[in-house]
């Protein structure tokens, strides 16, 4: 069946499917598999210790895959650090760069004159006309259910997504409750034209950075097994409950500000559990949508299952 669609054609990729940024999880390995299986694969910039670094990351997947990708950029809590890596996906001509998480203003000043499609990830309809306004190629729209960090009006994906579609020219794609082929084809129905999918893209063989205990609280757990943290400081952000985000949300419910939470939200408290599997001893993001997480697939096994899923539906639905 044919799969195009603007999003396919501005990335040139086969699938409307693109992989979420994932810090500290989304390195070559991973971005070159979903590539190869024809989404997007990302590498993470800012998880990376030097700029060298990006740069050593970013010629991995060049051998692994000559399929497009991108490199993400989490913005909001490296004010201008980024500008150094973002030099080097420049000039190593990566073909796509994605920006969450903050003002990405800075980044488009940088990217004058670059060949290259940029896409916002946003959690509001004004977020995402700001972004078209500032020459974004596209729009990925989180809603509420996803993992990491969200929006701060509680908003779905179901209802974010077309009010976004109806608010700007640009593609839109969504983000947050989607893992499957059903996923992927209600995302169709409601105007997006791709899907970003971040927390089933963990629960896959490449995803070697993910520690085994991640994994399996991902395929053992529910919808119902997630909080979210971080509110109370402005960045609300969806992460699988557990003992130590317990004390996160004891202290933010009694009114502690960010010195008091710095060490329990900190990038090494994520990499205890994420990448060590010390479950009691850090956090890991998560969405709602692990509720529909059973396996740990390869992630051409996982594109396999969504496109089969999505053109059953489309037989039945004749189109």
């Amino acid at each position: 069946m044919n799969w195009n669609t603007r999003v396919t054609e501005l990335l040139n990729i086969k699938y409307p499917i693109i992989q979420g940024g994932l810090a500290h999880l989304a390195y070559s390995d991973l971005a070159a598999a979903v590539s190869n299986a024809g989404g997007l694969g990302q590498v993470t910039a800012m998880s990376l210790e030097s700029p060298d670094a990006l740069k050593k990351e970013i010629r991995k997947v060049k051998k692994l895959t000559s399929r497009p990708f991108g490199v993400n950029f989490a913005i909001g809590q490296h004010g201008r650090l980024f500008s150094h890596y973002l030099d080097i996906a420049i000039e190593e001509e990566v073909p796509v760069i994605t920006m969450t998480g903050g003002n990405p203003a800075p980044i488009f000043e940088q990217l004058k004159g670059v060949n290259v499609k940029k896409l916002v990830l946003v959690a509001a309809k004004r977020q995402a006309v700001k972004a078209e306004e500032l020459g974004a190629d596209a729009v990925m729209v989180v809603g509420q259910e996803g993992g990491g960090h969200l929006g701060k009006d509680d908003v779905g994906t179901f209802v974010l997504t077309p009010q976004v579609v109806d608010a700007v020219s640009i593609p839109v794609i969504a983000s947050g409750g989607i893992g499957d082929g059903r996923g992927l084809m209600a995302a169709l129905g409601l105007g997006a034209e791709g899907i970003e999918m971040g927390t089933r893209f963990i629960a896959t063989k490449e995803c070697v950075h993910a520690s085994e205990v991640y994994k399996r609280r991902l395929t053992e757990g529910s919808e119902k097994d997630t909080v979210i943290i971080k509110k109370s400081i402005g960045a609300p952000a969806r992460v699988i409950a557990n003992s130590w985000t317990d004390k996160i949300l004891e202290i933010e419910k009694n009114h502690g500000g960010y010195e008091q939470l710095k060490d329990l939200i900190s990038g090494q408290a994520n990499k205890r559990f994420a990448n060590e599997g010390r479950e009691e001893e850090g956090f890991a993001w998560a969405g709602q949508v692990m509720g529909l997480i059973k396996d740990v697939p390869t992630v051409q096994e996982l594109f396999d299952r969504i496109i089969s899923e999505s053109e059953a539906i489309r037989k039945k639905w004749s189109i």
